[in-house]
């Protein structure tokens, strides 16, 4: 099927990432499969991550539909462009009816990309994972592959003023080898394994980046673990529970 939407907009996407010079470094594309269903699981640090996700899917010539909140789908702008490029509202009030569109698309053989965390870790570190992903390989009977991004953060996240400018913005995204989900093993396991695999691909992102905060008071997109003056998932919850 023509891919009226989606594929004009990876190449504005690739046009707007060269005007930014942002300087993109991916390595294990080829862990995603060229053919078939499967569920990409990412971390989430921003934004703009499931752009990042689904450049990381572009060298195996796949597209990626991803879950995304519906508020998303009503806006003007985005709304359209969601619809068109066959992403997944999420109504978090009937979220059987979103399962059940990413499962059908599962099973035709889309790749589906999911943000376990739900909402973005303004700590910069790994939530706790939702067993949503795990399930719904299992019972579409596809694997599991694990992403991790950093340097997301720093263009546009929660929080924080957007950095749009030609900034020179390095972004490392590390894909793993896919995981099996098979129906014989408790999602609860396969999930924390899954969490487990982000982790060490996200610490290899993280080990591959190429810039460190030039100044005391260009830490804040660093974790509080690393040196930097993000706050810790401690504060986080403790201000979200206010």
């Amino acid at each position: 099927m023509a891919e009226l939407v989606y594929r004009p907009v990876v190449g504005l996407a690739q046009a707007l990432f060269k005007a930014w010079d942002l300087k993109i470094d991916c390595k294990g594309s080829e862990n995603i499969p060229r053919s078939g269903g499967a569920v990409l699981v990412s971390n989430h640090i921003s934004y703009l991550d499931f752009i990042f996700d689904g450049l990381a899917a572009l060298p195996q010539k796949r597209l990626v539909r991803f879950m995304a909140k519906e508020s998303v789908f009503r806006h003007r702008i985005s709304g359209p462009l969601m619809r068109g490029m066959k992403h997944i509202p999420v109504d978090r009030k009937q979220g059987e009816t979103a399962y059940a569109h990413a499962l059908e698309s599962l099973r035709s053989g889309e790749i589906v990309g999911v943000f376990p965390e739900a909402t973005i870790s303004q700590s910069f570190t790994l939530k706790t994972f939702k067993s949503g992903a795990a399930r719904m390989a299992q019972e579409a009977g596809v694997p599991l592959v694990p992403v991790a991004l950093w340097g997301t953060q720093r263009l546009w996240t929660k929080g924080h003023p957007r950095n749009f400018k030609r900034s020179h913005t390095p972004i490392t995204i590390r894909v793993g080898e896919a995981m099996d989900a098979s129906r014989d093993k408790y999602a609860g396991a396969i999930t924390r394994q899954l969490r487990e695999r982000v982790q060490e691909l996200l610490e290899a992102a993280q080990r591959a980046y190429p810039v460190r905060p030039k100044d005391a008071n260009d830490t804040w997109w660093m974790p509080a673990h690393l040196g930097g003056t993000a706050p810790t998932p401690e504060q986080v919850r403790e201000a979200e529970s206010r």
